[in-house]
């Protein structure tokens, strides 16, 4: 028997499994960490993909507006924000002439001290500091409908300044692709009925990890951002974490042809090959706040789906402190009660919230999830998980009752970021 420790909210949980049984522990390469965050931060501004340095484009005088990510993506921005902030000042740019935009999409409202954290202190008290708040629709300017018929508003503190400084990380998006990139923008700071429209494309089978070009969600949210962006100054600065949230590598530029180089490297880093799926996957999403709710969890659901034989068994490490994150999600489950239910109506009438819902218990059609958290047992079994405990190694024995004591294992310490590529 072997003893392994994974990520389990701001702590870990422990558990034995006999090493016999694992067919494979799915980590990521090692690849060397950046030593020097802030001459990273330099060398991709003024080494840009796709456009001009940075002190080429900004200018003495100018209005600055960043983009940065909301608590549930985790970005570093307390890392890489000050020496972005610091730069502008030697470029010419006054700190009352830049602000900060969260990119919340339809995420829950940030406090200010959780816009603190994100960024620092230091930035905090200088530059202003905003929520895009997708429903407060007098917050958006209109820019026309894609051809995918999808209504384009995007926050307006985005739109009456000379630059705007995307900033962010990328891992794999379920149904988007990948992260980073236009998605600071739509859905980050669009409205809500521009995200729900968007996001409706999620139905569609070309909608899938690590597809871009041909995927509609992509497809369409790069169309709505082009129109956005259309005269503007967009910049782009993007990182790749490790799963210990150091910094890999940063990618700076225009905001398409930088993000699709940083795409290549993510899929070196977080795609990883498996020989055969397992009849048991134990996974953790990583922790904080990659597991902070069932909204936010899914996305590791996902990573794990790949991972096991149709009808085995996922143990799923996700202390879930926000509890569901989603009262939508919760009433749609619990009223409908069953994958294709809840699938048949978001087709006749797509809403953001009922959209996670399908997405959770689409993945309970190929396996059944066991749930290590603190999640409310009769919430956990309102939204169709097999159980929910307190401990790793009772859900190892529940699984065994399923499929068998000598069933074969996967591991996944950080099932957030890697995608497991079952080999042809």
């Amino acid at each position: 028997m072997k003893q392994f420790s994974f990520h389990y909210g701001h702590g870990h949980k422990e558990f034995t499994v006999d090493e016999a049984r694992i067919i494979k522990e799915i980590t990521m390469p090692v690849f060397e960490p950046m030593q020097d965050i802030k001459q990273g931060v330099l060398d991709a501004i003024y080494n840009p993909i796709g456009t001009k340095p940075i002190n080429e484009i900004i200018k003495p005088g100018d209005t600055v507006a960043f983009i940065c990510n909301d608590p549930t993506r985790v970005a570093n921005s307390f890392d890489f924000m000050p020496v972005l902030v610091n730069e502008m000042n030697k470029l010419g740019v006054k700190d009352e002439d830049m602000r900060i935009l969260f990119s919340l999409g339809t995420h829950r409202e940030m406090t200010h001290e959780e816009m603190v954290e994100g960024v620092g202190e230091e930035v905090a008290s200088r530059i202003k500091m905003y929520n895009s708040i997708a429903k407060n629709t007098d917050d958006f300017e209109y820019f026309g409908t894609t051809s995918f018929g999808t209504p384009v508003m995007i926050n307006k503190l985005i739109c009456d300044v000379d630059h705007v400084i995307l900033t962010g990380t990328i891992v794999y998006h379920y149904f988007a692709g990948y992260g980073g990139g236009r998605k600071a923008v739509l859905p980050g700071c669009a409205a809500h009925e521009t995200i729900r429209h968007n996001h409706s494309f999620m139905l569609d089978p070309r909608s899938q990890l690590g597809a871009m070009e041909g995927n509609p969600v992509y497809d369409d949210q790069m169309e709505g951002v082009a129109m956005w962006a259309k005269n503007r100054s967009v910049f782009l600065f993007n990182a790749i974490l490790d799963e210990q949230h150091r910094f890999l590598r940063m990618f700076a530029g225009d905001y398409i042809a930088a993000h699709k180089e940083a795409c290549k490297f993510v899929d070196e880093v977080y795609g990883v090959p498996i020989d055969e799926q397992a009849d048991i996957v134990i996974v953790s999403c990583g922790g904080y706040p990659k597991d902070i709710n069932v909204y936010q969890m899914q996305k590791t659901m996902d990573n794990a789906s790949c991972a096991v034989k149709e009808g085995g068994v996922v143990i799923l490490l996700a202390e879930c402190e926000e509890g569901s994150g989603s009262a939508v999600l919760e009433a749609t489950v619990k009223r409908l009660g069953t994958p294709d239910a809840i699938e048949a109506e978001l087709r006749e009438n797509f809403q953001i919230g009922a959209n996670k819902a399908f997405a959770i218990t689409r993945n309970m059609r190929r396996a059944k999830f066991i749930l290590v958290s603190a999640l409310n047992r009769d919430l956990a079994k309102a939204l169709l998980f097999e159980a929910a405990v307190d401990d790793v190694n009772e859900a190892i024995k529940m699984a065994e009752d399923i499929v068998g004591k000598d069933a074969k294992i996967i591991l996944m310490p950080t099932g957030s970021l890697t995608l497991p590529r079952l080999k042809k």
